[in-house]
């Protein structure tokens, strides 16, 4: 396999959006994406895709502002990716909206607005004293189907070993070597300069384990219910912004989607093949029956997975060692594609501040 390069283990939206950057970056360096299943197999098969200019922290808007002009340029270049501007409504108790307006960059440019918003088919209406904001910027996004078009395009210069386990990492032996030996379930070997962590919600597998327990993250279960509605050419995106939930109309599926908040955590991500519970569908339901009774008697289905949530409530890019050689870039806590660029474009940044750095000309987030 490809040796002294860089190596990116885990090949969802924010490891093939790490990828990406070093080899845009940097493109005489070596770069090889190590995927146990395959591109987009994991929690970005499962991501509803939903970006929206907002963020609880000055970072976390910063990201989300980079993110936003990086998707602007990628569909822009590339028109036929799936990436769909779309409307968007906020939703939110008055009590709430220095909060609400707060949580939004200015260029999304909130703006109260009256009368009930777009739904599906009009069964949507505010509850007694709510506001509604429109919001601009907001797009939305088939992510594994992007995810695999940015490994197809990336193919040329990158190399994917799909079906490869890491199952060790093992620094240099002495005598000065600083490489890395990631060992796979292959019985193959790859050497590296550096290694970036991109494992979603797979936090204990025994390669990494110990290096990402310090950081203190935590597995919480996403959930969503599907609407067999067929959205219409101008339906919106709602936010509920209070009870942190969401309907999306997702026009390249032909139905709507409603996510809410699911208090469930430290699950593991490879016992989760069980599918929604009667808890999970009561629970959205009842966020829905203040909004809309009829939706919230049509969900029978939906999806349901699990991210890598942080004690910040924000992305964690750090390195995992002394040499700064291991770096974790993840814990996006949903935002794994709303906020992938710019947790790329960190974790690319930190490569370069190594001592030796392998990546050239980095930009600051």
């Amino acid at each position: 396999m490809t040796e002294h390069g860089i190596a990116v283990v885990g090949a969802g939206i924010i490891g093939c959006l790490v990828a990406r950057e070093i080899a845009a970056r940097s493109p005489g360096t070596a770069v090889t994406v190590l995927e146990r299943d395959a591109v987009a197999a994991g929690a970005s098969r499962r991501s509803a895709g939903l970006f929206l200019l907002k963020g609880g922290s000055e970072r976390a808007q910063r990201m989300s502002s980079y993110s936003h002009g990086y998707y602007t340029d990628l569909r822009r270049s590339h028109p036929g990716l799936p990436i769909y501007p779309v409307g968007v409504t906020a939703v939110a108790d008055p009590r709430d909206e220095d909060q609400v307006i707060g949580r939004y960059l200015p260029s999304a440019a909130p703006e109260p607005v009256d009368g009930r918003p777009a739904g599906p088919a009009g069964a949507l209406a505010l509850p007694r004293g709510a506001r509604a904001w429109r919001i601009g910027g907001g797009h939305y996004c088939d992510v594994p189907r992007l995810t695999q078009e940015l490994a197809a395009l990336l193919r040329p210069r990158v190399t994917f070993a799909e079906g490869v386990a890491v199952t060790g990492l093992v620094p240099g032996g002495g005598d000065g070597d600083p490489d890395i030996t990631v060992e796979c379930g292959t019985g193959a070997r790859l050497t590296a300069a550096a290694v970036v962590l991109t494992p979603g919600p797979w936090l204990v597998a025994p390669a990494w384990r110990d290096l990402i327990a310090p950081l203190r993250l935590r597995v919480k279960r996403i959930a969503a219910l599907h609407i067999a509605l067929p959205p219409g050419p101008g339906d919106e995106v709602v936010m509920f912004d209070s009870d942190d939930a969401f309907l999306l109309p997702l026009g390249y599926r032909g139905h709507w989607l409603f996510s809410y908040s699911c208090p469930e955590w430290d699950v593991d991500p490879d016992s989760l093949g069980s599918g929604l519970t009667a808890a999970h569908l009561s629970q959205a339901q009842a966020v829905l029956r203040r909004y809309s009774p009829v939706l919230a008697g049509s969900c029978a289905g939906g999806r349901t997975f699990c991210d890598a949530y942080s004690p910040g409530a924000e992305p964690v890019v750090a390195p995992l060692d002394e040499a700064g050689r291991i770096v974790f870039a993840g814990a996006a806590g949903g935002s794994g594609y709303r906020l992938g660029p710019a947790i790329a474009a960190e974790a690319a940044d930190l490569l370069a501040n190594r001592s030796e750095g392998a990546i050239s000309d980095p930009h600051r987030v």
